[in-house]
Formats: C-alpha cells, structure tokens, sequence
C-alpha cells in the first residue's frame, strides 16, 4: 500500500476581514510524488502551502503529516517542520543571515544537532544546489537564481520528507529553471516527495507527476498533465494556458487531423503529426 506523506482534509481558511481563501481542499500527497499546484493569482496557493507545516491554523478541517494531524503546539510543530520543508517564492523572505553558511546553518541549529553534524549538512546541502564555495558570500549579493538555489539549501540541511516550493521558478532565466528543476529532480530520486505551485504551464509539463487546479480556493480538477493540459475548458476556467504542443494538436485536429490532443511532450507531438500524416 503506498504510504500517504501528507493529506488535507475538508481544509479551510478564512482571514480576519472574511475572506474565504480556501474551501473543503482535499488532496492526497503520497511518498516520492512531484506534485503541482496550478491557478491564478489569488486561487489561494499560498495559503494552502502555508497549512502545510503549520504556519497557518486552517478555520476547518486539518493536515494530516503521515496520518497524524497537525497539533499547533510549540513541540508538535518543531516535528512537522523537521518533515515538511518550504521553500517561499521571494528568497528575500527566507534568507536573512549576514553569510550563506549561517543561513544554511540556522535550520540545523534549531534542532539542536551537534557541531559537526552542522558543517556536515551545510557542505553536503551547498553541494547539492551547486553553491559550495559560496559560504562566506553575503546572501543580497547574490543574483535571484543562486539566492533561489541557497533558500532550498537552507531546507534541504533539515532533512525533510517534504518539500514545498512555492513559484520555484519565477524571475529566472532559462538556465536557472534547469538548476532548479535538476536540484528537484535529483532530491525527489533520493525519495522525497515535492510539492510545488507555479503558473509556469511548460515548467510543469516537464516536472510534475500529477496536478491539482486551484481556483477561488477550491480544487477543480486533478489528473496526470495528459488529462489537465488537455482540457481547454478546465484551462480557460482557470485562467492558465495550455501547453504550445497541446495547442498545435488542437489546430490539427480543427484542420481535420485525426490527432490524440492529450499527447504533451515535443516527441509524442511530432509522433503524432507524422502518424496523422502518413495515414
């Protein structure tokens, strides 16, 4: 049976002034998944991820953390914490440390681990995001994409089962979306589960196993990116755009081509017109 890492059930939120920013959100997380969270700006994703780890008390409903529910208590949450790690979309919020190593070190201090244990996880963490040799740098010096790749370093020295980035990708070039997209893929084959938010549709179709839209609080639909980037409808709804191979597939198939629109990748996408060609 596979084991469930992290499930919300019937979450919601609703802020001082009333706004309802989450609604009866279930989503199941389960060991070893790339999950994404899609939606517009204020679907509420944000907030979703800040239940997470406890830094928000949901109004209704709980998470659950491998089956136990969160408890908001000091000792409960250092737990949760040290399972479920986030990684904020602005590393400006994250990263306040005068040098990269004490950032990185801050994590493993607070759970009191020993000195050289400490050292031990911030060399192995900076290796891991390509930033040993960095300790000494000040962080607001830094250009986006390695400030972006020393915030994960800081959670991945935590050791967590879980890591939830939220926009992990926004504001970088197309050489710091590879860095960070191969930092993730290489923690998720070391078995940890991530999870992330991003409007970033070609990013997404790459990275992640399986979706969820988000919009107006609510889930609307969950699938594989084979189910949810071929729905124009649910895309529209949600104001995301499709992926530009789901979008040749369409105009193929109004020009009469007889072509699978659920095909995502570049090579299923020339199959695709090749095969529908030579028929």
């Amino acid at each position: 049976m596979e084991q469930i890492h992290l499930e919300t059930k019937n979450l919601s939120y609703t802020y001082h002034d009333g706004t309802q920013a989450l609604k009866n959100v279930n989503i199941k997380i389960k060991k070893g998944e790339k999950i994404a969270i899609m939606g517009p700006n204020g679907a509420g994703k944000s907030t979703l991820f800040s239940h997470f780890n406890g830094l928000s008390e949901p109004t209704s409903g709980h998470v659950e953390i491998e089956g136990k529910q969160i408890i908001f208590e000091r000792e409960e949450l250092l737990k949760v914490r040290q399972k479920v790690g986030i990684v904020f979309q602005d590393p400006n919020d994250q990263l306040f440390a005068p040098t990269v190593k004490e950032d990185v070190a801050f994590g493993p201090m607070n759970l009191g681990l020993d000195y050289d244990e400490v050292e031990r996880r911030i060399k192995e963490a900076l290796e891991m995001v390509g930033m040993a040799g960095f300790e000494e740098k000040t962080p607001h010096h830094l250009s986006g994409g390695q400030q972006k790749r020393v915030a994960i370093a800081g959670i991945i020295a935590m050791r967590p089962d879980i890591m939830i980035l939220d926009e992990p990708t926004a504001g970088l070039d197309p050489e710091g979306v590879d860095k960070v997209l191969n930092i993730l893929n290489n923690l998720n084959d070391e078995g940890m589960s991530i999870v992330i938010s991003s409007h970033d549709i070609e990013m997404v179709n790459h990275f992640a196993d399986k979706i969820f839209v988000l919009y107006d609080g609510e889930i609307i639909a969950e699938g594989d990116k084979h189910q949810i980037f071929s729905d124009k409808e649910l895309l529209k709804k949600a104001h995301l755009k499709a992926p530009v191979t789901t979008e040749i597939l369409y105009k193929l198939k109004a020009n009469g081509l007889d072509v699978d629109t659920e095909k995502i990748s570049i090579d299923e996408t020339v199959e695709e017109i090749l095969n529908a060609k030579n028929s």
